[in-house]
């Protein structure tokens, strides 16, 4: 379970004083532990873990772009080893041919035939590939073919 595994890594990092891993993991754990107690659980299934990594990431490119623009190269180069560290727990990214595949799928089980079929495409290739894709990329995916004639 993911839990376990960031728990022990957490430990190593600890043992081996890599106090960027550390910090990292424990500010995540943390996220954990917030998010179970707010939909009172004892433990969040991997699921539930997945969105808190991507959720740090995202705010982790959020600040490599801050940081960019003011000139802060080196807090930059910081956040991009903590994402890093993050994405390690993430399981391995869909290829874009297996996505297209599921979008020509949700297209002929669907008929949809124009943009305004997006939200209703999204909704079911949310269903197969959560947490597989991300989730712009898919977005980007589905308005090529669906802007593409039939």
């Amino acid at each position: 379970m993911l839990t376990d595994k960031i728990f022990e890594d957490y430990k190593e990092a600890m043992k081996a004083r890599d106090a960027l891993k550390s910090s990292v993991l424990s500010f995540l754990r943390a996220d954990m532990l917030n998010l179970a107690t707010t939909k009172q659980k004892d433990k969040l299934d991997d699921a539930e873990i997945i969105t808190v990594i991507k959720k740090q990431i995202k705010q982790r490119q959020d600040s490599i772009e801050q940081f960019t623009k003011g000139g802060r190269l080196d807090a930059a180069e910081k956040e991009k080893k903590e994402a890093q560290i993050l994405k390690s727990y993430l399981p391995a990214e869909m290829p874009a041919e297996e996505i297209n595949r599921l979008i020509e799928e949700a297209v002929s089980s669907t008929g949809a035939s124009s943009m305004k079929d997006m939200g209703r495409l999204m909704k079911e290739l949310t269903e197969k590939i959560a947490g597989k894709a991300d989730g712009k990329l898919v977005s980007d995916l589905v308005r090529q073919r669906l802007s593409k004639p039939a």
